[in-house]
């Protein structure tokens, strides 16, 4: 049975006095055991990370533009291999895992731009003989906290950007699968990163509340749960660290009567079943203006029973397993609650076996005051909540607690164009289900979605890593003056 290691100061380490189970979710079998740091441990990673930022700050852009350059060729090489490991631990199905990592890897092209990202302003002159710049300086060590869900690409939102900009790092993975972040640990080393830049601690909260009061972890990113995410932002902010926390979503899909309903009821069930739902981006909600509502939920149950649901490593499969026994029993349990009318009921027609299974589910008819349309499921349900107007439909969008994504779906241009005017959600997609930015722009949400100030990636990620410094100079001359004891002013 394997055994997964922390990685610290360029070499894997630890011992395995604390472990927990890794889990195949399509088999529910026990494959492997993690270790599971202690406070003694995380300081050991932050200490190496530590002693190994003077050296990678001062290394010249381009130094690190060229490490960068050299990983990404790396991973892509082994990308088959990454998205193999997150089948194996996460249950998604092959073709997803590569997506994951192939997104993850549009960051690390991002990242590789990093001179022209750095490019600070000048004045020459601002008074005489004053020049005036700014320029932007890494933090140091600095910390991310990864979910489940996404193994590779949520980690590599934070750590290209971080690592280009000057800082160390140091990785707290989800311990329910951590074994691609030991491959991309040791991709990094063959990229030539020098020892102790990048480093891993696997663990649970003993590892994430040591990170959040070290006093040498300068910065830290998490995405998550919104009530861990704000349990991360108040400790570590309380510990005087800039935080990034992204937390929770209900992600709903306004569709207007003029919508085409097959491209609609295609991007619902893509959206929502993806990755067995466990998505912060997946549409969870299909707000249906009627009288399209029968139609519409007709469209997306024929395409919800076609679903072929099995192991990830089987190329005939198009949704997995859920991630733990515990969280498919949690998602399950929300079937039971009577809201909505059950269209396609996933707890009927599974694998054979002991795993992790629940199917894609649709619910219509459901209740906006309901917990199915509320509450964060986090699981392959649909639900479709039948709404009279455009009107009704951003009202509830709105009035949620959650303001992460969500879509309009609609032929009208000034319908669209009022909407995302309207909407009080951070990434909006017109006709487009998952409107996940593009590296270049910057990923997070609103409201219980995001604590903290700054998106991650993207240009308000080189901003959340890096902090600014403005430099003003003068070299004098032979005739400059002599003392003068006045308030220094502009001439």
């Amino acid at each position: 049975m394997k055994q997964v290691t922390h990685w610290i100061d360029g070499a894997p380490a630890g011992t395995p006095e604390r472990t927990a189970p890794i889990f195949n979710p399509a088999t529910g079998a026990e494959s492997g055991r993690v270790f599971l740091a202690d406070v003694a441990q995380v300081d050991e990673a932050v200490a190496a990370a530590a002693r190994a930022f003077p050296a990678w700050r001062d290394a010249s852009l381009v130094k690190r533009a060229q490490v960068l350059f050299r990983f990404r060729e790396l991973l892509a090489a082994h990308k088959d291999e990454i998205a193999a490991l997150i089948s194996a631990e996460h249950g998604k199905v092959h073709s997803d895992a590569l997506g994951e990592v192939s997104r993850g890897q549009e960051v690390v092209e991002f990242a590789c731009g990093i001179p022209h990202l750095l490019k600070g302003g000048f004045s020459e002159n601002v008074s005489t003989n004053v020049d005036s710049f700014s320029i932007r300086q890494p933090l140091g060590v600095v910390a991310g906290i990864t979910p489940f869900n996404f193994p590779a690409m949520v980690p590599m939102w934070m750590f290209p950007v971080a690592l280009a900009c000057g800082n160390t790092f140091v990785l707290k993975p989800s311990e329910k699968d951590p074994s691609a972040s030991l491959l991309i640990a040791d991709l990094w080393r063959r990229a030539g990163l020098p020892d102790g830049v990048f480093n891993v601690v696997q663990g649970d909260k003993v590892a994430v509340d040591r990170l959040l009061s070290h006093p040498d972890v300068k910065a830290v990113s998490f995405v998550g749960s919104t009530p861990i995410a704000r349990y991360v932002y108040e400790t570590g902010t309380a510990h005087g660290k800039r935080v990034q926390a992204l937390g929770g979503a209900k992600n709903h899909m306004l569709v207007l009567p003029d919508a085409d309903l097959d491209l609609v009821a295609d991007s619902a069930v893509s959206a929502g079943f993806g990755s067995a739902g466990e998505r912060c981006m997946a549409i969870s909600v299909v707000l249906a203006v009627d009288p399209i509502g029968d139609q519409l939920v007709e469209k997306i149950a024929e395409r919800t029973r076609a679903i072929r649901i099995g192991p990830g490593d089987d190329p005939a499969s198009e949704m997995g397993a859920l991630v733990t026994r515990e969280h498919r029993d949690k998602v399950a349990s929300y079937l039971d609650l009577g809201e909505g009318k059950l269209v396609v009921d996933g707890r009927e027609n599974l694998p054979d076996g002991d795993g992790f299974w629940l199917g894609p589910t649709v619910l219509d008819h459901v209740p906006a005051n309901s917990r199915v349309h509320r509450e964060e499921i986090f699981g392959p349900v649909l639900s479709i909540v039948r709404i009279s107007s455009y009107e009704e439909g951003v009202n509830l969008i709105n009035t949620g607690e959650y303001g992460n994504g969500t879509a309009i779906f609609t032929n009208d241009g000034g319908a669209a164009r009022r909407f995302q005017n309207e909407v009080e959600v951070g990434m909006v997609g017109v006709n487009v289900p998952i409107p996940v930015p593009m590296a270049f722009y910057s990923f997070g949400g609103w409201k219980s979605s995001l604590f903290g100030d700054t998106h991650v990636h993207g240009v308000e990620g080189v901003h959340f890593y890096t902090r600014g410094k403005v430099i003003t100079s003068r070299w004098l001359d032979p005739s400059h003056g002599g003392v003068n004891l006045g308030f220094p002013t502009n001439r």
